[in-house]
């Protein structure tokens, strides 16, 4: 058996990120993976890069460390309300101004999708999704049978991917996709956890499937945190969500049946 950690979404909480490493150790995973957007809400963005670095943890880039590898003018996030675009744009320059250039090397080099074939599963890491960086693929508006041809198309047994800021997984006899959630902020649940993913690969001998995924709720000190973006000047709107657990902002993105869940 083997044991992976996938960490999804970062935005800059050095703090969750750091007590995902110490929990991911604990259960002894074999390795962990960062399937990008190190930036975003967040104080210190340079804190992130050099626990990442520092603890070997492979990352796939996500939309945002491209952004601010190559010092574009937005986070290509792929919202369209202008609400959204307007907080977006606050998180963007505040972690573009606070990015050493050296790190900002560091993501212009980060692959976009990585390969990995443990214990006969082919696992394909991205970020949105295989086709597009910044992708959103929501569990209530993605085809089972969409995934499947994703799958079957990139010659893959499981995608793992995040960027919408919610974990959800679905398997569908030989495949499975995998949103491992984000460590960056709450899931828009009243809770002030966040999430990460263990996959433990078993072996294709294993039937039905030769993996089990199991999520993980994640506590951290998240008062500490506010503490921290309140000293940065970060947005009210922001330190509400890590507050509370019920997003203030990016909202509009969501669908109908995401959004229900949530207060707003």
């Amino acid at each position: 058996m083997t044991r992976l950690a996938f960490f999804g979404g970062i935005y800059n909480n050095h703090l969750a990120l750091a007590a995902a490493i110490a929990d991911a150790r604990s259960r002894g995973v074999d390795a962990m993976w960062c399937l990008g957007d190190l930036g975003a809400f967040g104080p210190h963005p340079d804190r992130t890069c050099e626990l990442i670095r520092e603890n070997g943890i492979s990352v796939v880039q996500g939309n945002y460390d491209h952004s601010i590898g190559h010092g574009l003018n937005d986070c290509q996030c792929g919202y369209t309300d202008p609400r959204d675009n307007r907080f977006a744009q606050l998180s963007y320059d505040y972690t573009l101004d606070h990015t050493h250039d050296e790190h900002r090397a560091w993501m212009r080099s980060l692959p976009a999708q990585q390969r990995l074939e443990i214990d006969g599963v082919r696992l394909l890491l991205c970020h949105g999704s295989p086709r597009r960086t910044n992708e959103f693929l929501w569990e209530s508006t993605t085809s089972t049978q969409f995934l499947a041809k994703l799958c079957g198309d990139c010659e893959c047994d499981v995608i793992l991917g995040t960027h919408t800021g919610q974990h959800w997984a679905r398997s569908f006899d030989p495949f499975a996709f995998i949103n491992v959630g984000v460590l960056g902020r709450p899931e828009n649940d009243g809770t002030t956890n966040v999430w990460y993913t263990l996959l433990r690969t078993v072996g294709t001998g294993r039937s039905p499937l030769p993996w089990e995924v199991e999520f993980v709720p994640l506590a951290y000190d998240h008062e500490r945190l506010v503490r921290e973006m309140r000293d940065e000047r970060l947005p009210e709107e922001f330190i509400e969500t890590i507050l509370t657990g019920w997003w203030t902002t990016c909202l509009e993105v969501l669908p109908s049946k995401e959004r229900r869940r949530g207060r707003w």
